[in-house]
């Protein structure tokens, strides 16, 4: 079985995370929590982003309010939905940096990036995360389980797996799946995939411009 890496979008929600981060912790897992950063008003919110870091966890961007993917929308709105993000994370994004771009439903394309963000980005010196495995437990929270298995499965290269630490019973099928998974000899990783990090530490990599769409016209 290939290696897979972990990461929790869309959170922190209390009552959820906290289960998430119990899990990993006893079966000593890493992961990457990408947050809708503008949940963090929220003190208790707060509080999981931070004890998530303090566990040995990684905390990144998932744009301030998770609206329509930055490819769709103009550039300095789009700017501002990383800015005023990064501006709130504060130290819990450091030192990666990293940013995830939401699709839209899992959906990879150029609709992920605008120019504007994607010159942001790099001159911020970010790491931006995709994803290649999908189970869509946001939309399927009993039915997940099975595609998440399937996709490790059917594997051919590492995966990082896209979860969502989100209050629709999903995350109580986590333990289970975790399970199952090292059961059949699976490594988790503590570091995205090369295959999902088209830019690092604000360097293009090979493919990145297919993430970048033109600023719409003013």
């Amino acid at each position: 079985m290939q290696p897979i890496g972990l990461t929790f979008d869309n959170g922190p929600t209390p009552g959820v995370t906290e289960e998430v981060l119990a899990v990993l912790a006893r079966r000593r897992i890493p992961a990457i929590f990408f947050v809708v950063v503008e949940r963090l008003r929220d003190p208790a919110a707060r509080a999981l982003a931070e004890r998530a870091r303090a566990e040995g966890h990684r905390v990144g961007n998932h744009t301030l309010t998770h609206g329509a993917p930055l490819g769709r929308r103009g550039g300095a709105e789009a700017v501002r939905e990383i800015a005023e993000a990064d501006a709130l994370l504060g130290p819990l994004r450091e030192p990666e940096r990293y940013f995830r771009p939401n699709g839209g439903g899992g959906a990879i394309g150029p609709h992920l990036l605008n120019t504007s963000a994607a010159a942001h980005l790099q001159a911020g010196g970010h790491t931006v995360v995709l994803w290649n495995a999908v189970p869509r437990d946001f939309a399927d929270p009993d039915g997940w389980p099975e595609t998440a298995l399937a996709m490790a499965g059917a594997a051919t290269s590492p995966l990082l797996m896209v979860l969502h630490d989100l209050p629709n019973g999903a995350m109580r099928h986590l333990d289970r799946v975790l399970g199952l998974l090292a059961d059949r000899g699976a490594v988790f990783l503590a570091e995205p995939p090369a295959e999902c990090v088209p830019l690092r530490a604000g360097q293009p990599m090979p493919g990145f411009a297919n993430y970048v769409s033109e600023d719409p016209a003013p």
